[in-house]
């Protein structure tokens, strides 16, 4: 009788739980992608099928298997939820999807190689709480304002290209937004842009660096475990050391947590 007692409790305490989990609100990541364009951008080039910044399917920074749609497809944490072609002017393809056993929402978004100034515009509207998008996952509304880590992908646009300014941070945002910026050199090119929206650089650059998946993934796998900044710089390190062969102590100079 007492083992049937427990295993009840244990049943009701787990389906507390899990409605619990399901009525928070759902954490958002947002990742905006500069698909990678030999002819737009002032990259060394890669091959020229990887190197289309209109063909999201092919490109090194999307569809190849480092990139962010294939990589986070393959991840076993993240489950895929759907796609979407053409959401937005100058976006390609938009990916959702839901982590298995936190209750995070990630979005990542695919613009055109080419519009890689507007790319990098909508990340630092949406790093200062000025971006304004919305989403319907899992029957609910999503706000991309409420993203609370926003990452950059991709080429470093602002070696190629000045803004005329950086948008200031909304004064009526209610999170601490975090960013990552995985392009080369970014703690020196996104600095005044990422003080002027108000939001804490958790992973930027200090070298050249390719832009490839396992370290966005690696950063929010920290984020959503709570670890320190330390910790996830040193998680982020190790998997740029992982796949680059680089050393780790060069992989830990090369990425920076903070300012």
């Amino acid at each position: 009788m007492r083992v049937k007692q427990t295993i009840l409790l244990l049943s009701v305490l787990a389906i507390i739980s899990l409605s619990f989990i399901q009525n928070q609100e759902k954490r958002i990541v947002h990742i905006f992608v500069a698909l990678c364009d030999n002819d737009s951008q002032g990259i060394v080039p890669v091959p020229k099928k990887i190197g289309n910044g209109n063909d999201p399917d092919q490109n090194l920074y999307w569809g190849c298997g480092y990139g962010v749609r294939s990589f986070f497809k393959a991840a076993p944490e993240w489950k895929f939820l759907k796609s979407i072609k053409n959401p937005k002017a100058n976006v390609l393809e938009r990916v959702i999807f839901s982590h298995k056993t936190k209750n995070c929402i990630l979005v990542a978004d695919a613009y055109k190689g080419a519009r890689i100034k507007e790319c990098t515009k909508d990340f630092f509207k949406s790093a200062s709480g000025n971006f304004s998008d919305t989403l319907t996952v899992l029957t609910k509304n999503i706000n991309l304002n409420d993203a609370e880590l926003v990452g950059y992908v991709g080429h470093d646009g602002l070696m190629d290209f000045n803004l005329d300014s950086y948008p200031a941070k909304n004064p009526d945002l209610k999170i601490k937004k975090q960013v990552m910026i995985y392009a080369c050199i970014s703690k020196s090119y996104y600095k005044n842009g990422i003080k002027q929206a108000g939001a804490f650089p958790l992973i930027w650059t200090t070298g050249l660096m390719c832009p490839e998946a396992y370290t966005t993934k690696a950063a929010i796998d920290g984020w959503l475990n709570n670890e320190t900044d330390s910790q996830i710089h040193l998680r982020v390190a190790q998997a740029y050391n992982q796949y680059q062969k680089c050393g780790l102590g060069g992989a830990k100079k090369l990425f920076y947590t903070g300012w």
